[in-house]
């Protein structure tokens, strides 16, 4: 059971460092404009409206890059045959892009792939199983 609940630390870690290092890159890819603070919500939503698709898709990207390696290493460290790690990883993780497409302006393509790509938890679970 401490083992499980470990597995699923790890792999909420492991997947945040994945999608804070992608946005990184994003963000020096389309920088904040000027003066602008990251803490100023209301500034960091008129960023996100201008931002270009690329800019977008990237977020997305991240997120992808954060379910594969968070169902990987919540499956490797709960050392099961069984993907509930996994899903409590990918649960957790769709909980938070819920909220945070519900408070910034993002459209209804970024909706979609935002919710589906938590799927890829699945993934990265099976390739965890993965002995060859």
């Amino acid at each position: 059971m401490l083992r499980n609940i470990l597995a699923v630390f790890a792999g909420i870690i492991a997947g945040s460092i994945c999608i804070w290092g992608v946005e990184t890159l994003n963000h020096l890819l389309y920088p904040f404009p000027k003066g602008m603070k990251p803490d100023n919500m209301e500034g960091f939503k008129n960023y996100i409206e201008t931002l270009p698709f690329l800019g977008k898709f990237m977020v997305i990207v991240g997120y992808a890059l954060g379910a594969l390696v968070s169902g990987f290493i919540a499956t490797k460290v709960s050392r099961s045959e069984k993907p509930n790690s996994a899903i409590i990883c990918g649960v957790i993780f769709l909980c938070f892009t819920i909220y945070n497409m519900s408070v910034l302006p993002t459209p209804a393509w970024f909706w979609a792939l935002g919710i589906l790509v938590w799927g890829l938890v699945l993934v990265g679970y099976k390739l965890a199983l993965n002995k060859k």
